[in-house]
């Protein structure tokens, strides 16, 4: 699975998952923030986002702190994934 595969198919999940009303992955940037000033998501997001990502990608996410630099944004979740698979 290469990065530009795996941030599509994050795109177009988080979208879907997140009824992100009026957005497409297109409009995602991969380098803002998910939380707060950049895509804004909140903690309810974040729980949803991680169980879909383990679903789709088969990877686990931590819970608490750990999880924070992971959804820092697109490119740190999309590297997050592909470290994961490739130490699987």
């Amino acid at each position: 699975m290469n990065a530009q595969n795996v941030r599509q198919k994050l795109k177009e999940l988080m979208v879907e998952e997140l009824n992100l009303e009026g957005k497409t992955p297109a409009d995602i940037d991969d380098a803002a923030p998910l939380f707060g000033e950049g895509l804004g998501l909140d903690s309810l997001d974040a729980l949803q986002l991680a169980m879909s990502v383990e679903e789709r990608f088969g990877v686990r996410i931590p819970e608490g702190d750990e999880a924070r630099p992971i959804f820092a944004s697109v490119d740190a979740l999309v590297a997050h994934i592909i470290k994961s698979t490739a130490a699987a």
